[in-house]
């Protein structure tokens, strides 16, 4: 039995955040049904729909409204991703839905939460970091910040922070009998990803503007280097004994170097890294470094990755109807997560019939 066994949850289909937090939940055992529009999902299905059932409703429509609300009475949560009031408009907001089932869990996955200034604004996951403050530390010394693909406000902070939010009211709710709203904004989840930065911040420990301290490519012995083949290696030797045996791995053991934590010597330091990982390749780097505790990985695609030795013993990626994908985590030692499974069609009467209603 799965950790999230019986807990049923509604998914009005959306984009990128809204399906992974729910993509998390059906890892967990949730039986996540999703509502499609008519003219079938918005994209292709692909990793983020897998564990689902799915269900094709016009919710614009009297008879597809009630045929979600026949599924909200017999749910434990319901997911949308629409721009406030939108649901409310459509009759099926959170006053609504809580007459006919007031243990439900309305989860709201939004870019700008449900109040404030920007809140009916339309918006996209670079948006979101930039007003957080995530966006702007990122990039190179003297470069224009430099976007991490969709990872921080579309899945960190929105899916992830969204599975977290209707975890939390479902714990709540064994205790009151009642659900709630979760106001999942990505805004929100963007800054708290910052939280650790904003100690440093106000600790002194990053003193310098973008691309000029510890963790953010500043330090060399924090960074990636080329090597040989047009590859890369990725170096993380913070602490002094992982330091020591970066330069062990390098041959710079035994040369006099500037001090590990003088920033006057960082750029010495740097043209000496950037020389020794340009002279071997990317793999020959990764079998130096395989025995030492210098804090230095090859660089992998994601093509590569699932092929890792590590990723292959862990089983971190999986195969589902051909694709392969990230496996579900976390792992639990008692109630595993099951085999991930591709999305299948069903109707609301079927869904149901499996619900007790």
């Amino acid at each position: 039995m799965t950790a999230l066994h019986g807990v049923r949850v509604v998914e009005l289909a959306g984009l990128a955040p809204g399906p992974f937090g729910c993509m998390i939940l059906a890892d967990l055992g949730a039986d996540v049904v999703r509502v499609d529009r008519p003219d079938g999902p918005l994209l292709p299905e692909g990793p983020l729909d897998r564990g689902r059932r799915t269900v094709a409703l016009d919710l614009k429509t009297e008879a597809g409204r009630t045929d979600l609300l026949r599924l909200v009475t017999r749910a434990d949560v319901l997911v949308e991703g629409y721009r406030p009031g939108v649901a409310e408009r459509l009759g099926f907001g959170p006053a609504e839905c809580e007459k006919l089932n007031p243990g439900l869990v309305y989860a709201r996955m939004t870019g700008w939460g449900q109040a404030g200034p920007l809140a009916e604004r339309a918006g996209h996951d670079i948006d979101y970091i930039a007003v957080a403050g995530a966006l702007e530390p990122l990039g190179r010394a003297g470069q224009r910040p430099h976007a991490p693909i969709n990872l921080l406000g579309d899945f960190a902070g929105g899916g992830m922070l969204l599975a977290v939010g209707v975890l939390a009211a479902l714990v709540e709710r064994s205790r009151s009998g009642l659900g709630q709203v979760v106001d999942a904004a990505m805004v929100d989840g963007s800054a708290l990803l910052t939280t650790f930065l904003h100690g440093m911040i106000g600790g002194g420990s990053w003193p310098g503007g973008r691309g000029a301290n510890l963790l953010d490519g500043g330090a060399p012995f924090y960074d990636t280097y080329e090597t040989a083949d047009g590859a890369f290696v990725a170096v993380g030797a913070i602490e002094p004994p992982f330091y020591q045996a970066l330069l062990a791995g390098l041959g710079l053991d035994d040369e006099v170097l500037p001090d590990q934590y003088d920033r006057s010597g960082w750029p010495e330091l740097r043209a000496r890294f950037t020389s020794r990982f340009a002279s071997r390749s990317r793999d020959e780097w990764t079998r130096v470094f395989a025995e030492a505790d210098a804090c230095v990985a090859p660089v992998l695609t994601p093509a590569e990755a699932p092929a890792h030795p590590h990723n292959r013993a862990r089983r971190t990626f999986v195969d589902v109807d051909g694709v392969t994908q990230p496996a579900p985590a976390p792992r639990l030692s008692r109630t595993p997560a099951s085999e991930p499974q591709p999305p299948t069609a069903a109707t609301v009467a079927e869904v149901l019939e499996d619900w007790g209603a």
